[in-house]
């Protein structure tokens, strides 16, 4: 049977449209760097190279590859990291700075990232999957919540998120915060897309 993050990961994937703690654990990932806005056509090359080599992964056993301990999933959802060269505006775009990522298996090592990342530079023309790696990364305690709706309308969530924390006794470890896309936007309507974001947290 297919492994099923939404599933078997709730805590992570499907949290309350409220508040909550939480500390999450080191997982692996491929991932790239970028700035500007994400409406704009850099972005978009950035998700399409990670997306080949995630979907690199997902179908090696089909292109007679054979990674130890595989087993059949569901690919990961795509995920960032964001912050800004601009802090005193936040809603300007141009000045985003961020890293997105995919979620990767536990069998997913650096040698297996690595050879796959060679046999998608074979077949898919993507200048950009030069600049995607692999990585290890812990968000430890955070505070997280549910956003349906449009991304434009996340600081109310956000707002959310900073009082509730406040009131438990914890502040932001760092200006960045993730979020975890659960749709396709372009397939979607904007009030029904379900963004789950995260704050990092530490007690004050």
């Amino acid at each position: 049977m297919k492994y099923d993050w939404k599933k078997e990961e709730k805590e992570i994937y499907m949290p309350k449209a409220k508040p909550e703690i939480r500390v999450i654990d080191k997982q692996k990932y491929i991932m790239i760097d970028g700035e500007g806005n994400p409406n704009e056509e850099a972005f978009a090359k950035r998700v399409e190279a990670l997306y080949a080599v995630a979907y690199g992964i997902r179908m090696a056993p089909r292109s007679n590859y054979e990674i130890k301990g595989y087993y059949e999933y569901g690919v990961y959802p795509l995920e960032g990291i964001w912050s800004t060269k601009n802090p005193d505006n936040v809603l300007d775009k141009s000045q985003y700075t961020y890293t997105i990522m995919i979620r990767q298996p536990a069998f997913v090592t650096q040698h297996v990232f690595e050879e796959i990342l060679e046999k998608v530079k074979i077949k898919k023309k993507l200048p950009l999957l030069e600049d995607v790696r692999f990585e290890e990364m812990e968000d430890g305690e955070v505070v997280q919540m549910m956003h349906q709706g449009t991304y434009d309308d996340e600081p109310a969530s956000f707002a959310l998120m900073k009082e509730y924390m406040k009131e438990q006794g914890y502040k932001q470890r760092c200006f960045e915060h993730r979020e975890i896309y659960l749709n396709d936007a372009r397939r979607v309507s904007k009030d029904k897309l379900k963004t789950v974001l995260r704050y990092f947290i530490r007690k004050i």
